[in-house]
């Protein structure tokens, strides 16, 4: 693990330097992700959620094992050497099972842990902050931190046994904010208070110590904390440099520990680089990336109206909607909106409760044969420069072909971008 801590002590440092997470399980998204990391010729951080990837399946019908392998199929395919690659498992704990009892979520969320660390994983993110069915509304801090202590302990066990050494990183943290941002509209957010933060590291040194372990806490490179960065459907909370100076001051006092940034989705360029620049030296990336893969592929979806039969079209958008009416359940109970604005949320939000959608096999399906249809034939540029202008203009300056696929990975990679030029570049 000497990339993310050569990294993180570049950044404790002074050095502005930070590394991003991509969190999704995507094959276009992971295949933009790897592009990046061999245009900036840095290693790249790619992880897993407890609610993706698990070991019942997940809702990408994967575990950890599968993965891995997805994820390698694709870098021998680029040619990238997986070494290269940090493989993160985010959300880690009882935070799947939350409407079971404390104890039954626990003794899954411990099968979690083993599976990951089994599988290679060398990144975890401890989050027991999410109370469960007999818990109290709220937890403390205490009993986060001794749950996320039992599940680092199988994971260290786990790691010798199957390893025989260990080379695990993990990540803590009380006040984490839910996977895939808000599931309501927010106006303001708190800062996490400075502390919180003495809190919720006493907390866990204490409870890392009653189990011995000494060794494993000198691995803890990261505590996640609210930075004031957020999104919900259809806004974006902005990241505000000069009110997180206390959170930024107080973690540089703290031994071998940065920030993990969640839901930073959204943000303007320049947060990102105040964001690593503060100490905020993980920053987490998710919706976004399928939220730009959706929008390249809508796209290519009225460019295939244009060009192709109506029989043989692929009609993706509408074959979306229909997926999404008769399998609500993803979606349904974070858009209440009326009727009247149903298809603007389920297509457009940013919450993007549609990414649950891609891994189904008539989904799939539809994407493939808009794909074929579009590399089939010449994409006229008009064509291009009305539903894809900034590929247009790549295409038209020679740096990239207008290969429907290429156009897809190429709109990711703007996402990616922004969070390289922050993470690899030095600012004053």
């Amino acid at each position: 693990m000497n990339h993310i801590t050569n990294i993180i002590n570049s950044n404790r440092n002074g050095l502005a330097k930070g590394i991003y997470s991509v969190c999704c399980a995507q094959p276009l998204v992971i295949e933009a992700a790897i592009r990046q990391a061999i245009k900036d010729q840095t290693v790249v951080l790619i992880e897993a959620t407890a609610n993706q990837v698990n070991q019942f399946g997940g809702y990408t019908n994967m575990k950890p094992d599968d993965f891995i392998n997805f994820v390698s199929n694709i870098a021998k395919k680029l040619n990238f050497p997986m070494e290269n690659i940090i493989l993160g498992g985010d959300h880690l704990g009882p935070v799947c099972w939350v409407n079971e009892s404390a104890s039954s979520a626990m003794e899954k969320a411990k099968g979690l842990i083993e599976s990951y660390v089994t599988a290679g994983f060398s990144k975890i993110h401890l989050d027991c902050s999410m109370p469960c069915a007999d818990d109290p509304d709220e937890l403390t801090d205490a009993i986060v931190a001794e749950r996320a202590a039992i599940l680092c302990e199988v994971a260290e066990k786990t790691a010798i046994k199957k390893f025989g050494c260990l080379n695990l990183v993990y990540v803590i943290g009380t006040e984490v904010p839910p996977p895939g941002g808000a599931t309501e509209e927010i106006d303001e957010l708190e800062l996490t208070p400075v502390e919180n933060i003495q809190q919720t590291l006493k907390a866990h040194l204490a409870a890392f110590e009653a189990k011995s372990l000494h060794d494993a806490w000198q691995r803890v490179i990261a505590l996640v904390v609210q930075p004031g960065v957020e999104f919900d459907h259809t806004s974006v909370i902005n990241y505000n440099s000069i009110k997180a100076q206390a959170l930024s001051q107080v973690i540089s006092q703290t031994p071998n520990i940065v920030y993990e940034a969640h839901s930073t989705d959204y943000q303007l360029p320049s947060a990102y680089q105040a964001l690593v620049k503060d100490h905020f030296a993980i920053l987490k990336v998710g919706p976004q990336l399928t939220f730009a893969m959706r929008e390249a592929l809508f796209a290519l979806s009225h460019i295939e109206d244009e060009l192709v039969n109506i029989e043989s079209r692929s009609n993706l958008r509408n074959v979306f909607e229909r997926e999404m009416l008769e399998h609500d359940q993803h979606w349904r109970r974070f858009y209440q909106v009326p009727p009247s604005k149903g298809v603007l949320y389920r297509r457009y939000s940013y919450s993007d409760r549609l990414r649950y959608y891609w891994n189904l096999d008539v989904i799939e399906s539809a994407v493939e044969t808009l794909l074929c249809n579009l590399d089939s034939l010449e994409i006229p540029l008009p064509l291009i420069s009305q539903y894809l202008p900034e590929q247009y203009q790549m295409i038209r300056h020679g740096t990239l072909t207008a290969k429907a696929s290429a156009l897809v990975v190429n709109k990711i990679m703007q996402v990616t971008e922004c969070y390289s030029y922050a993470c690899n570049k030095q600012i004053g």
